[in-house]
């Protein structure tokens, strides 16, 4: 195999345990568990499980987590499997930790009687006050004496059913003055009735993550289990469940920073509860940070990993800043996207010297080499933007105003004559007359005009909706701040009659086009037929690089 560079800190540990015959091919999973729709952090880690497996030659795993029935579904499974296809990725197998419920259950048994692992009868609550501070070591069970011999007698007589749920649970016996809490005899197994969305009711007694994940992976034949920072402080109960059951070769668990984003929800929880409170129109609303959103809102996957890869794989958690990634949205689609033209806040141009109907050139995507054209259709009446006329135009002015010119983009210069006005002032037409000898890329009018301006054709056009949206969360973030207080209720704007050129309208729904001088939009159509144009980024570049 050629020499392979690494190139974060998690290929380096990769490439060394494949240099030193540790491992001799690499086993990956990626992890989701099945109780909501995956998000944009999610691409980071299939951008890490996928990625390192692919780049050393070795698979990667689609692993369902659902170790929790009472919050797991069928639909979440599958909104997963069609995420991972559209971000790009193909796993090798498709794994639950529901295939493993018996094995693990034995292992349990083993643990037991090994006298590594006893029946309790505390609470939760008590459980948990029991578990001592940083600084202060736990409380044993009374319960932790029992003997492996009562212990198996309980635990099977929990897994017949005979015990209601939250009256038992088996905890792994450790160390209750482990100086890390998660070994102060851990609760590996609680009675939860809950039906599961592949085991229906066959278990009443289901396993925690905790215990669950190393043997899963240990079963899978995983070599390296790529998980974010918060599982660090769990490492330790990963290692002691692979080596007190005899794992050989044991898993290597690994440990990076999360993806974190400015203005961005980054919380299944939280993400859960816009969807049921009704904040949002669902897991695929355009302004949802979960990548059934993303894609409905137009993003390509190829700017998300293209993100996900400049953000980086480290051991320290950061914060990317929301323009960021909107910087490597921005560049796919301007690479990418057809350019047209649409009339947000329409204005009402006659050039009272021109009759008839002409083509005129419209490039199709300038950064193309060889740029093709398409034909618009010029004519006598316009819609152009309100903002694109000023009565009263402040210094350095460079669009339309009374007797000024401006040039139509493709077509010709203008010059204005007239703004008519209705009852209360407000401008309804401008009244131009065109200069002949000035069209584009054939002009001799010797006119030099700064301003260039887009249009439509009135009696050819499209009407429209416009739907714009902004972040969900707001900027300013302070201590003891709650969740509420952080949204923008004004995240979702829509805009009626908006006029549009008429292949706007016949184009395949979802095609995305940067609207000339406005932004970028996708196709859509609503139900009637009347087309909508739905924001995916705008064209200026905040991100300061």
């Amino acid at each position: 195999m050629a020499e392979i560079e690494a190139s974060n800190f998690i290929e380096q540990i990769v490439k060394e345990d494949l240099e030193s015959g540790k491992v001799t091919a690499v086993q990956t999973r990626f992890p989701p568990e099945p109780n909501g729709y995956l998000h944009i952090g999610h691409v980071k880690s299939m951008l890490v499980n996928f990625g390192t497996a692919l780049k050393f030659g070795g698979k990667c795993n689609l692993f369902f987590d659902d170790t929790n029935p009472s919050k797991e579904k069928t639909e979440f499974v599958d909104a997963i499997r069609r995420d991972i296809g559209w971000v790009g990725y193909r796993w090798a197998k498709e794994v639950y930790a529901s295939d493993f419920f018996d094995i693990i259950y034995d292992y349990a048994e083993k643990l037991i009687q090994m006298g590594k692992a006893f029946v309790c009868d505390l609470s939760a609550e008590e459980i948990s006050a029991s578990r001592g501070t940083l600084t202060e070591p736990g409380k044993e069970s009374p319960y932790r004496s029992r003997t492996p011999e009562e212990n198996l007698r309980l635990f099977r007589e929990m897994k017949a059913g005979k015990y209601p749920d939250g009256s038992k649970c088996l905890r792994a016996k450790i160390d209750m003055a482990s100086p890390n809490i998660n070994l102060r005899d851990p609760v590996i197994y609680r009675i939860l009735r809950a039906t599961h969305h592949r085991t229906g009711d066959k278990w009443c007694i289901y396993p925690m993550y905790d215990y669950a994940h190393p043997i899963c992976d240990y079963l899978q034949g995983v070599t390296h289990s790529l998980c974010t920072l918060e599982f660090e402080d769990h490492r330790p109960l990963y290692d002691w469940v692979g080596i007190t059951l005899g794992f050989s070769p044991k898993p290597r668990q690994i440990e990076f920073a999360r993806l974190n984003i400015t203005n961005t929800v980054m919380s299944k929880r939280y993400l859960k509860k816009l969807v049921d409170q009704g904040l949002v129109h669902g897991w695929d609303d355009p302004r949802m940070p979960t990548i059934a959103g993303l894609r409905n809102r137009g993003i390509p996957p190829k700017a998300l990993l293209a993100f996900c890869e400049a953000a980086g794989v480290c051991k320290a958690d950061s914060v990317c800043e929301e323009s960021y990634l909107e910087h490597f949205i921005r560049d796919e689609l301007n690479a990418s996207a057809e350019r047209a033209m649409a009339v947000v806040h329409p204005l009402k141009m006659t050039i009272t010297n021109y009759e008839g109907e002409e083509e005129v050139d419209f490039p199709v995507n300038p950064t193309l080499e060889n740029s093709p054209v398409r034909k618009v259709v010029f004519g006598k009446h316009l819609y152009i933007e309100e903002a694109d006329f000023s009565l009263d135009p402040p210094p350095k002015y460079n669009r339309l105003k009374e007797g000024g010119y401006v040039r139509l983009k493709g077509a010709y210069i203008v010059r204005c004559d007239e703004a008519v006005k209705d009852e209360n002032g407000k401008v309804t037409e401008v009244r131009c007359t065109y200069i002949p000898e000035s069209r584009s890329s054939h002009d001799t009018s010797g006119l030099k005009v700064k301003g260039t301006i887009h249009w439509v054709n009135a009696d050819r056009c499209a009407d429209a909706v416009v739907k714009n949206y902004e972040s969900l969360l707001n900027d300013a973030v302070y201590d003891g701040q709650d969740f509420d207080e952080r949204m923008n209720r004004e995240s979702e704007t829509i805009i009626e009659g908006a006029k549009a050129e008429p292949y706007l309208a016949q184009a395949a729904d979802g095609t995305p086009f940067q609207l000339l001088r406005t932004a970028y939009y996708k196709k859509c159509t609503e139900p009637g037929g009347r087309l909508c144009l739905s924001f995916i980024v705008s064209m200026k570049d905040s991100y300061k690089k």
